[in-house]
């Protein structure tokens, strides 16, 4: 059972690893917004990109370094450009469906952040492993 079981984590470890980065830089998203929202009194909206920026470098080190580590260093020429381009289309998607849901929900802003980035971090995983940090 043991053996079992660590034979299944080992097989899940860059998924695993992609949780924890992605609900670490979920949770400086989310402290950003939420000291923007309440200290500054920015609209929510607005606080959201300053989160998603600090996250995305939170985001971009710990996959290269850890969900998607490989033997042989990612091409940081290669690498970058390609997770900014996965990291700005799933900010866009973010921040429609954020927009949406903060317009046509009674959802709570944090709520309805928590719920997108949910969302938004399925379609990373997919887009960065087969396409940003795939090998050349």
């Amino acid at each position: 059972m043991i053996e079992r079981l660590f034979g299944l984590m080992i097989r899940l470890q860059s998924q695993l690893v992609f949780i924890a980065v992605g609900a670490a830089a979920a949770m400086v998203h989310l402290s950003v917004v939420w000291l923007l929202v309440h200290f500054l009194s920015a609209p929510p909206l607005a606080a959201n990109p300053f989160g998603f920026f600090i996250a995305f470098w939170v985001s971009f080190f710990g996959h290269r370094h850890g969900s998607f580590r490989r033997d042989e260093p990612h091409d940081l020429a290669r690498t970058l450009p390609r997770f900014a381009l996965v990291a700005v289309a799933g900010f866009l998607v973010n921040e429609l469906l954020y927009a949406a849901l903060l317009a046509w929900t009674p959802l709570p802003y944090a709520a309805a952040l928590f719920l997108v980035i949910g969302i938004v971090a399925v379609l990373t995983y997919l887009s960065s492993k087969h396409w940003a940090f795939a090998p050349a």
